[in-house]
């Protein structure tokens, strides 16, 4: 059930973020009477799932899932009609059209991506405001166990002060200033400490089996007990917290590990904190020093127990617009970092490049709206970036000719075109290799 409700989501966005980016190119080829002779989701290699032509248009569905497209007559693309471009050119076909309105027409789709994005960022701004936790009113510090981490020096309890000297107030701002930083700077028992991070951390964190960075630390709250474990049966229920052993109170679920590995199958006093009473509970440690009991969590319950707190913010529908222009703006420049150092090789970084399955990974199992839009303005975003690269068969491909045709006065012939578009051709296939191969290794080897 959980692979049907990642998928379903994976599909609707990637089906969403395709059609209205083809849209935006549909829209000004048809407002400049460009004939548009196919629209398309997902790509209809030798067959489609569904056509219907109205006009002068087929509107169908492809069952490869890999994009879509929109074939506009008299234009050099991926279709590699060479038959068409040898006839002359005709006043409805994209090669007739003034520069201008080609470059309108070749900007339409990412145009499309940018503001959609924009747009989904004011709307859930509106919708469900801000939630986070405060980074002051987290008292002992993180949870580090990626090895890592720990070779460079961190340790659990750490503290972060700034990253790359700018402050952090917000938990949700750790990861994406994390990704792209030089230097931290922690407090450990009330002395502050600089580390810097390695140029390529990035590249080494992509290719790490433990991709944790710096966790909040939580109770030991009951999800479940396991069907295999010698405790199933024991009176514990769901989102009880176990917050001692033998009479020691351990505070934080990553203080159990060293204390139940000495006590590895023995039956130990458990205390239980169930709403607002405490029980004592007879529990088995196995030989690996486990319970065998599945964790949950709550944050919720965790700010009311004073271990952090969450901080909520609501917007009115004038004031959505500032916030989601932030976001949108803060979004678009950590994408651009982050693509610079994928484009430097002495970052690593370029290993963690990931195809489809690591786009369907960023899914929750659960269906969640707020995290659909979120996820879906941030591929869109993504999706323009890497449409507007300077590549031939890409968007930005094409724009780049036109650029040059209005500047120089000199329009690329036909050949040359053909020819670009062949080797664009053969870089994205090469990318797209590239990414989903990262996905298959780290599938295999991780």
């Amino acid at each position: 059930m959980e692979f049907v409700i990642k998928i379903s989501q994976f599909l609707l966005s990637l089906s969403l973020l395709i059609v209205l980016h083809e849209l935006g190119h549909f829209v000004p080829a048809k407002a400049f009477k460009t004939r548009v002779e196919k629209f398309y989701l997902f790509f209809d290699v030798k067959f489609s799932l569904f056509k219907k032509k109205i006009g002068e248009t087929v509107y169908g569905i492809g069952w490869l899932p890999l994009g879509g497209y929109v074939k506009i007559s008299g234009m050099i693309d991926e279709s590699m009609d060479t038959e068409q471009m040898a006839k002359e050119p005709q006043p409805w076909e994209f090669r007739s059209k003034p520069a201008w309105q080609r470059l309108i027409i070749m900007l339409g789709g990412v145009t499309v991506n940018f503001v959609l994005a924009f747009i989904i960022y004011i709307f859930m701004a509106f919708a469900y405001g801000d939630e986070d936790i405060s980074v002051q009113s987290i008292k002992d510090g993180y949870w580090i166990e990626n090895p890592l981490l720990i070779d460079l020096g961190f340790k659990t309890g750490d503290k972060i002060v700034s990253i790359d000297d700018k402050e952090i107030n917000d938990y949700s701002e750790i990861t994406p200033n994390l990704l792209v930083a030089k230097s931290i700077t922690i407090e450990r028992d009330g002395t502050e400490k600089t580390i810097d991070l390695p140029e390529d951390f990035l590249g080494q964190l992509s290719t790490s089996k433990d991709r944790s960075l710096f966790e909040i630390r939580t109770p030991f709250m009951v999800g479940a007990v396991l069907d295999s474990s010698k405790n199933k049966g024991v009176d514990l229920k769901q989102r009880d917290i176990i917050t001692a052993i033998n009479g020691k109170e351990i505070k934080y679920f990553d203080g159990f590990a060293p204390v139940l590995n000495d006590l590895k199958g023995q039956t130990i006093t458990a205390t239980v904190l169930r709403a607002d009473d405490t029980l004592t509970r007879e529990l088995y440690v196995d030989n690996e020093g486990k319970l065998g009991i599945a964790l949950a969590s709550d944050p919720r319950r965790f700010s009311e127990l004073g271990y952090y707190d969450i901080i909520k913010k609501e917007y009115s529908f004038a004031e959505s617009f500032g916030v989601g222009y932030n976001k949108f703006t803060g979004q678009i420049t950590s994408y651009f970092e982050q693509l610079k150092l994928i484009f430097s090789p002495s970052t690593g970084a370029y290993k963690g490049v990931g195809g489809f399955k690591a786009i369907f990974d960023i899914f929750p199992n659960t269906w969640s709206w707020q995290a659909f839009w979120s996820i879906t303005a941030f591929l869109s975003i993504m999706l323009a970036v890497l449409n507007l690269l300077p590549i031939p068969a890409l968007d930005g491909g094409h724009v780049m000719f036109l650029l040059y045709e209005m500047i120089s006065g000199r329009k690329p012939g036909d050949k040359f075109m053909e020819y670009a578009q062949m080797v664009g051709f053969f870089i994205l296939i090469a990318l797209v290799l590239f990414a989903n191969g990262n996905d298959i290794f780290k599938a295999i080897f991780n």
